[in-house]
């Protein structure tokens, strides 16, 4: 089987996918420990510090991007990479990535619409592979990399307020609220100031929960995947 289809097709879904999920969630800020009297800005160092020295977490929710919903529930390991499940309008995606490459296991919709109806029937319940760096899946890599992850959600943001104090899920927590994008973030004070929620009211709203801060994490490689740059070339 040759997958041209696939390399033209997943180009425009796979890049879309993984930006929507992180411009989303780039909506807000962060806050951290003891910092409930300190600035925005002091607040959104702090957690992210804390967030970056993780060693794994979980990161799961929803959002609506341009009037597509999107969910995704990922765990991760810094410095190594993850797995989970994203979902942009119906089409779901398993997803790990770990020693530089990215493997994929999509829903039978996802096969269609990246590669045909010919070619899902035989990509049906079957794993694709491809390196992290490169190619068309390199984009989903992102969403697999707790440091990239955590960069590009808490550095993207506008003027900041305070959102106070309150509790999430019991624990005690203080916000930072994007002002432009309505955005914000609630991170633990106490014990390490980790984030803990990005809540995002209006049209574009949504919820991405963060927990399971440092909690083991096993990440294996399917067996048998199909080599995606091999099928690109035909072989």
């Amino acid at each position: 089987m040759r997958s041209r289809t696939i390399s033209l097709r997943a180009r425009s879904l796979v890049p879309a996918l993984a930006v929507a999920v992180i411009s989303g969630c780039g909506s807000s800020s962060s806050s951290g420990n003891g910092l409930a009297s300190k600035a925005p800005a002091e607040i959104v160092a702090a957690a992210k510090a804390a967030a970056a020295g993780a060693a794994t977490a979980h990161v799961a929710g929803s959002i609506v991007d341009e009037g597509k919903p999107i969910s995704l529930d990922m765990e991760l390991v810094a410095g190594k990479g993850g797995k989970g499940r994203i979902t942009l309008e119906g089409l779901s995606i398993n997803l790990i990535q770990i020693n530089g490459v990215v493997y994929i296991n999509g829903s039978a919709a996802f096969y269609r619409h990246v590669a045909g109806a010919a070619a899902a029937q035989l990509l049906q319940g079957k794993w694709l592979k491809a390196p992290a760096s490169s190619g068309n899946f390199s984009s989903l890599a992102q969403l697999t990399s707790l440091g990239k992850l955590i960069d590009r959600t808490l550095a993207a943001h506008g003027t900041l307020s305070s959102a106070g104090t309150s509790t999430i899920d019991g624990q005690k927590a203080v916000g930072v609220t994007d002002v432009a994008k309505s955005g914000t973030l609630y991170v633990a004070t106490t014990g390490s100031p980790y984030p803990i929620e990005i809540l995002k009211k209006g049209a574009g709203g949504g919820k991405i929960v963060f927990d399971r801060w440092n909690k083991p994490v096993t990440l294996t490689a399917p067996g048998n995947a199909i080599n995606l740059n091999q099928l690109q070339s035909g072989h």
